[in-house]
């Protein structure tokens, strides 16, 4: 298997990128495709004493700003390390692509480069979120600020194929992200999806979930509308850094704390990997024809050698072949008059 990685996204590109990168080869016996400026790469490996032997490199022109508007990627971005990583796996010189860099960047690219299932409108960034039981998946998580009913139902088919296919959940249970758990909550938006989700039978839908209970794991895939999902995510997350500090705050206060400390050290362990995002490694963007995954923009070694153990797990996982044989098939025919129409 040969994954596509992007070496110029994120905050630590290239080094910790070419480190999780060669981790990943050495690990799990994936070839890997290096995208960016070459010298660059090559003078960052012999600097830090990193072997790229057995790898390839692609070279491209510098790289996309995260403050710069997305659809560049399509013109003036075109040759930088993230456009020429998504057509290299257009173009079928990989079988998935890893990037750490712009959001919105990488959502156009799987978009228009590497292009969606017939049949998917809206692609979605699908996050797997640590909870009380296990992981969750928070899907929509920032690709789609507006979305419709029709959307919301099929982000909830897609997040269900790869929660069971890729993460080994049986029979996932969806819940739409809601203020209440009566049916008729919300808005107009969680109104009408509400029974569209009741009646899909791809899916084991619970009804609403409540925030406040979305961390318990009342579902396994939460739906919502990019905004929305975006919000609670980064809630979420800080949320997490704020207890975290908290507590090491208070555990640091006295002699008796100290040792308190001690005492509960491997506890605290545990449940600080069990909340660390690295272990995870990024959320795949459900609803394109191959498998992209979007690393977090400060990922060190691990979290990008994780994000690249995803990228093996969800090109082996034929959850993209399943979610197209589960699309309505009048969706799929209108999506096919609706792309010929653009090109």
């Amino acid at each position: 298997m040969r994954i596509i990685v992007d070496a110029f996204g994120g905050d630590n590109a290239p080094l910790e990128i070419l480190k999780g990168a060669v981790a990943a080869k050495n690990e799990f016996g994936c070839d890997i495709l290096l995208c960016g400026d070459e010298e660059q790469i090559r003078a960052c490996a012999k600097e830090n004493d990193i072997d790229l032997s057995g790898m390839d490199i692609e070279t491209a022109d510098g790289f996309i700003p995260v403050e710069e508007d997305p659809r560049s990627l399509l013109k003036q971005y075109k040759n930088s390390s993230l456009g020429v990583a998504c057509r290299a796996l257009a173009e079928g010189r990989g079988d998935a692509l890893v990037s750490a860099g712009s959001t919105g960047a990488l959502v156009v690219g799987a978009i228009f480069i590497v292009k969606r299932i017939k049949g998917v409108r809206r692609p979605a960034i699908a996050t797997i979120m640590p909870g009380d039981k296990g992981n969750f998946m928070l899907i929509d998580g920032g690709a789609n600020i507006e979305v419709t009913p029709e959307a919301l139902d099929t982000f909830a088919l897609m997040g269900s194929v790869y929660m069971d296919k890729v993460m080994g959940v049986n029979d996932p249970k969806v819940g739409l992200l809601n203020i209440g758990v009566e049916p008729n909550k919300g808005t107009e938006l969680q109104k009408h999806a509400y029974p569209l989700l009741e009646q899909n039978e791809h899916i084991h839908f619970i009804g609403n979930a409540e925030a406040r209970d979305v961390p318990a794991c009342v579902a396994d895939v939460v739906v919502c509308d990019g905004f929305t999902g975006n919000v609670f995510l980064k809630t979420y997350e800080g949320v997490a850094l704020t207890l975290f500090s908290n507590v090491k705050e208070v555990m640091m206060k006295s002699t008796m704390t100290k040792v308190a400390a001690l005492i509960l050290k491997g506890g605290l362990k545990e449940l600080k990997t069990k909340f660390d995002a690295n272990a995870v490694g990024g959320a795949p963007i459900l609803g394109v024809q191959k498998p992209v995954i979007k690393a977090h923009g400060s990922s060190k070694e691990v979290a990008f050698k994780n994000a690249i153990r995803q990228a093996i797990s969800f090109t082996e996982s034929g959850a993209i072949a399943t979610i197209e044989e589960n699309l309505p098939k009048k969706e799929r025919a209108d999506e096919s008059a609706e792309t010929e129409a653009e090109e």
